[in-house]
């Protein structure tokens, strides 16, 4: 396969500029990339910054919303786009529970738009590659895996809006013949992740000595899958997945929220005392848990690594060292997300920042 003009949605946001940066600095991608991104409040820019004046021409940014079908045929049409890898999508499970109207527009709305328009191109088109979330199979109890055959079973408005968005691929595939491949990972972490998410807030709240918001007991397991691993694993799907298949991609790394809080505390308290000499984990606080809180997730990534004999580089310690040094190398980033759209965010959610620290949220 030879993608020459591949269009990645959502590409500004946390995984899709990680995707980004992956092909055109690590994988050695020899195409033209167009990063298509609304710029929502999660969209910055910045997380590219440098690679137009490095790659040129094949680096391309347009701003658009993946619901404006028109505005996408003309960028499809402008660039002849032949492969599409699809981020785009509202993705924070308390805002759907508030406000689910925009998940189900920009994330099953949008999506057909995306896929009207790759069926349109025929032969030309070569492959389409959603990134939907672990989620969409419900909760798990204290034993067992997420598979590929696993049934759906959404239990917010934004799983339930990606679970649809996963079956209008399928269909795309079974009914039309479109290309298709598909992936649900587990909670991804590293950098340029948003604060609004449990790492970075807990790794920004603690340095500042703020609060360290954990919701319920903090006993809910998530299986957290590095953001470079899971940019490897999509391309090793794009390339070499059977089409038509969902793939499972999983970072081997169950972890309890309060145990993630608490490593956080350790590790900093190790490389950036606090100070007044005390341990960070006294800031921990636990909070009303939110409705509908799934209790465990993990995934069964033994297809993925069967096929195509991709597993996760980094350990959960390994890679949440790289993301806290990383937090730490870029204070600007960090100060200037929290000061523009983030802090006009939750002024327009909430009506008071100060309620913004009790979003320690998974996804």
């Amino acid at each position: 396969m030879k993608i020459e003009n591949l269009m990645v949605t959502g590409g500004c946001g946390f995984i899709g500029s990680n995707f980004i940066r992956y092909l055109l600095e690590e994988a050695n991608f020899a195409g033209r990339i167009v990063n298509v991104d609304k710029l929502t409040y999660a969209g910055n820019p910045e997380n590219l910054a440098g690679l137009a004046e490095k790659f040129g021409e094949r680096y391309c940014f347009e701003k658009a919303d993946i619901c404006d079908a028109d505005r996408m045929k003309a960028i499809f049409a402008e660039y002849e786009i032949d492969a599409v890898c699809h981020f785009a999508a509202e993705s924070h499970v308390d805002r759907s529970i508030r406000r689910p109207e925009s998940f189900i527009q920009t994330n099953i709305v949008g999506t057909f738009n995306l896929l009207e328009l790759a069926r349109a191109r025929g032969d030309r088109f070569q492959i389409f590659h959603h990134v939907s979330t672990d989620e969409v199979y419900g909760s798990l109890g204290p034993e067992g895996y997420f598979t590929e055959e696993t049934p759906y079973r959404p239990n917010s408005p934004y799983s339930a809006s990606k679970a649809s968005s996963d079956h209008l691929v399928r269909a795309y595939h079974v009914t039309y013949g479109l290309p298709i491949t598909l992936s649900n990972c587990s909670n991804n972490y590293g950098p340029y992740q948003f604060p609004e998410k449990l790492i970075p807030l807990i790794v920004i709240n603690a340095l500042e000595g703020k609060t360290l918001p954990v919701y319920g007991d903090g006993k809910n397991v998530r299986d957290w899958l590095y953001v470079r691993d899971h940019c490897e694993a999509i391309w090793t799907i794009m390339n070499s997945g059977r089409r038509g298949e969902t793939y499972n991609v999983g970072g081997q790394s169950e972890m309890e929220n309060i145990a993630i809080v608490r490593l956080i505390c350790d590790i900093l308290d190790e490389v950036r005392p606090a100070g007044d000499g005390k341990s960070r984990q006294e800031l921990i606080t636990f909070v009303a848990d939110r409705p509908g809180h799934d209790h465990r997730y993990a995934i069964d990534f033994t297809k993925l690594n069967a096929e195509l004999k991709w597993s996760p580089r980094e350990s959960f310690t390994t890679g949440l060292r790289r993301t806290i040094n990383w937090y730490l190398d870029n204070p600007g980033w960090i100060d200037r997300i929290r000061s523009g759209a983030y802090a006009a965010w939750i002024d327009e959610q909430y009506g008071d920042s100060s309620v913004s620290q009790t979003a320690a949220v998974e996804k």
